[in-house]
């Protein structure tokens, strides 16, 4: 499964890229928000830094203003994938753009019908809602579940992409779930590669070597 960091501090990116555990970065108004408020450097100094994708969402709402504005973003780097809702109004924006060999990203989807439909129309990523579902009493690695099955029936080429992971067991879920990819807050990645055993390990064996009184190990 693949990891992407769902963040536009470029500080956190520049931490986890050099773990080598990145392999993208989903962006949305919400996370730019929080940043320097030239947007568009700081989405061009993250594709800089990243080696895979990174999605960029559309915040016009008109489907030809989605068309243009999805237009420009993706011309920004070679690295770019355009993030649009999944609204019926923008179905045929989404079937044009993929024509035209824009990478699409299609954002808040909440079933398994809208995942098919957007998985027809040659979507490169699929991003259910995983804690949004949970909030409203729907399973949300249920549908990742579903989405995985669904893909093996009808051999899509969309990758699903998890979003909206909120604790290190929805990360563990989702990839059990076999998702393609989860994109995670650099909160939970940093507790998921965690455990207090480790933590506990290491102080014994440091405890253990400082017995000796030597110090270089050969």
């Amino acid at each position: 499964m693949k990891i992407f960091l769902d963040t536009a501090n470029r500080e956190q990116i520049k931490k986890w890229v050099a773990t080598g555990l990145v392999d993208g970065v989903t962006t949305n108004p919400t996370l730019l928000s929080k940043e320097d408020p030239d947007s568009k450097k700081v989405l061009l100094d993250i594709c800089k830094m990243v080696d895979g994708p990174v999605s960029i969402e559309v915040v016009e709402k008109a489907p030809d203003a989605v068309f243009a504005q999805a237009k420009e973003i993706a011309k920004l780097a070679s690295n770019v994938v355009v993030k649009i809702p999944c609204a019926v109004e923008y179905f045929s924006v989404i079937k044009k753009l993929v024509e035209e060999d824009v990478k699409i990203n299609v954002t808040l989807v909440f079933s398994e019908l809208q995942a098919l439909m957007v998985a027809k129309l040659g979507a490169t990523f699929i991003s259910p809602f995983i804690g949004r579902l949970d909030d409203i009493g729907v399973s949300g690695i249920g549908v990742v579940e579903n989405l995985v099955t669904i893909k093996q029936n009808y051999e899509f080429d969309s990758e699903i992409l998890a979003a909206s992971i909120r604790s290190v067991a929805h990360l563990q879920s989702v990839a059990l779930a076999g998702a393609d990819i989860a994109t995670v807050p650099t909160n939970v990645l940093e507790a998921a590669c965690k455990h207090p055993l480790t933590e506990i390990g290491i102080k014994l064996f440091d405890a253990d070597w400082n017995k000796l009184n030597k110090t270089s190990l050969l």
